[in-house]
């Protein structure tokens, strides 16, 4: 992933974002060494905004749309109550069976219940009322985990989406993935349900709450 921001500023903000310890340290250092796709790994920065989320709202029933390694769904698990609960979705079996592998190293592995199978039809099955929502899949179906989140998230829950920057590739579209990115930010723009905040972390994270 290009970064948007110099390299440097970029390790700046991580040399000042709490070091999470492990598991995580361990999950990061693997992922880099074993998976090719090591950038799609939220990370200490964006993995911290979304536990500050968890932690701020007091969220108990989070959501995350994308498991990929599972880095970010033990980042919210770790800032929710006993009782709560990350539903993730994914369909890959070699990413998410390294994520329950990690899970397993933590206490707050438990509180995470992973979804196998198009994330839309797991979407369709749940129920309203989740505090936090946080979508990191396939682009392309972007403006359709908008909707559906929409519907899913409490009166006061937030939609978190990451990657709506792009390495900034929204500015001038060249491929379905950055179409898609910024039909759905253009979308969100417009959007009179929702207010919502564009932040430049790492590659564009958006938060989304309903008026």
């Amino acid at each position: 992933m290009p970064a948007i921001v110099p390299e440097e500023i970029d390790q700046y903000a991580l040399d000042h974002t709490t070091n999470p310890g492990e598991p995580f340290n361990e999950l990061a250092r693997y992922v880099r060494e074993n998976v090719p796709a090591a950038g799609m790994m939220s990370g200490p920065t964006v993995g911290y905004l979304l536990n500050s989320l968890v932690f701020a709202t007091g969220a108990k029933r989070v959501l995350e749309v994308g498991t990929f390694v599972g880095y970010s769904a033990l980042m919210m698990a770790a800032a929710l109550p006993g009782d709560g609960e990350v539903i993730t979705c994914d369909v890959d079996l070699e990413f998410t069976g390294i994520a329950q592998r990690f899970w397993a190293k933590s206490p707050h592995g438990s509180k995470i219940t992973l979804k196998l199978g198009p994330a839309l039809d797991t979407m369709a099955d749940l129920e309203p009322g989740f505090d936090l929502v946080f979508i990191d899949a396939d682009k392309g179906n972007y403006p359709a985990y908008y909707e559906r989140a929409l519907e899913l998230i409490s009166p006061r829950g937030l939609i978190a989406v990451d990657n709506v920057l792009w390495s900034g590739s929204v500015l001038n579209p060249s491929d379905e993935d950055a179409e898609a990115i910024a039909m759905l930010n253009d979308r969100v723009q417009a959007d009179e349900r929702v207010n919502n905040v564009l932040l430049t972390v790492r590659d564009g994270v958006m938060l989304i709450r309903k008026r």
